[in-house]
């Protein structure tokens, strides 16, 4: 019950900043470093103990059959997810200010906040939290759509734990710090971070409903597909799958536009471009690997052109997988979505020769899975629609 912090990462960043070469990016690095980081994770720690003292209850409550998404950014992870929370009082998952603030005693407070600003206030502060998100969120909706109150990737429950992969998106150190082959380290590591994170889960069931499925959705889990299994041994896994000509320079467009918007010189994008790159092919095949070594967990692998193409029965895939009864409301609502005139159609353009990628490179290192679901070259395919 005690709060997760990961030394290791941070006293590794701390020594890439020391060593930057720009007088002005080196103080802005340390400053959050040395002030920002402590000041808050002990807020949360401190918290995380209050947690434990006044809701002693919470180390009893059962996180039954969790379902995780895994798989390559941009290959649809978002749209299942948003499908599956769709189905109304049966899934629990963190929003973006919950993984933000991942005490018990913080979302209350949050809560609260929220509930009496509506009735007292006439929404005065959610009006002034809506501007301060289409500030900061706005310009990248079109790619991505994120806020405070829409559902996010778990992974940024560690971030002030010092070991989410969202470190990368502020600071250049994409190679140096591994935030993602969980799988690789030692096991007493492995067992701290999902002690965490399995703790910060029951803390959302307890507030949703402990009868509730905790669904997840997070490319970065793919390294730690063995971590996930070890952890919650009944978990069910889906992983979509969707051509790697338009996955992997999606995401690396996704991640040039964060950190042209920071002013990283280019020999630095282009050398963080490359590790991401090369993490890439660790996502496609990783999964896989792990859940061929364990036949006994319930996966799903599906077409991410089936998804957008047929959610009804795409998601009814995915529930005879994980022995879920659908009812028939929730089927009305995947029917909806197969509607051509709700589809949208993304403005995020993106190309392999836009990154120096080598086509036959990556139809090489995946050939299986360019066999098993018959993706052809890149342009082939039909550009992405909704959101992926």
């Amino acid at each position: 019950m005690f709060f997760y912090f990961d030394f290791s990462n941070y006293l590794k960043m701390i020594q890439l900043a020391w060593k930057e070469p720009n007088p002005v990016v080196r103080r802005y690095f340390l400053a959050i470093l040395l002030l920002v980081v402590p000041v808050v994770s002990m807020f949360h720690a401190l918290f995380f103990l209050l947690d434990a003292i006044f809701f002693p209850m919470l180390s009893r409550i059962e996180i039954r059959e969790p379902i995780f998404i895994v798989g390559h950014a941009r290959s649809g992870t978002t749209l299942l997810h948003r499908l599956l929370s769709r189905d109304e009082g049966r899934f629990s998952a963190f929003m973006l200010y919950e993984l933000y603030f991942p005490s018990l005693i913080q979302k209350k407070m949050i809560r609260w906040i929220a509930g009496v600003d509506k009735r007292l206030l006439n929404d005065f502060l959610g009006r002034r939290v809506e501007a301060w998100e289409e500030k900061r969120y706005g310009a990248m909706r079109d790619v991505h759509k994120m806020g405070l109150m829409e559902y996010e990737e778990d992974d940024i429950i560690f971030y002030w734990s010092m070991a989410s992969g969202f470190w990368i998106t502020q600071m250049p150190y994409m190679g140096d710090v591994d935030f993602y082959y969980v799988d690789k380290r030692s096991e007493k590591k492995r067992r701290r971070l999902m002690r965490f994170y399995r703790d910060c889960v029951r803390r959302e069931l307890y507030l949703n409903g402990a009868d509730k499925i905790h669904l997840s959705k997070n490319p970065i889990f793919s390294g730690r597909v063995e971590t996930l299994i070890e952890t919650f041994p009944d978990a069910r896994i889906i992983v979509p799958m969707r051509n790697p000509y338009e996955t992997i320079p999606s995401l690396l467009k996704l991640m040039r536009l964060g950190w042209q918007k920071l002013e990283w010189d280019v020999p630095r994008q282009e050398r963080c471009l490359q590790a991401l790159a090369d993490q890439s092919f660790h996502t496609y095949t990783h999964p896989m690997e792990v859940l061929q070594r364990h036949p006994e967990i319930r996966r799903a692998v599906v077409d991410y052109r089936k998804i957008v193409e047929d959610p009804e029965s795409t998601i009814s895939e995915i529930y005879d997988v994980c022995e879920l009864p659908m009812s028939e409301s929730y089927r009305q609502i995947l029917r909806a979505e197969s509607d051509p005139d709700r589809k949208h159609v993304s403005r995020h353009g993106y190309s392999l020769e836009e990154f120096g990628l080598n086509a036959q490179e990556i139809r090489n290192r995946l050939g299986d899975l360019f066999e098993k679901y018959g993706w052809g070259a890149e342009g082939d395919e039909e550009p992405p629609s909704q959101s992926d």
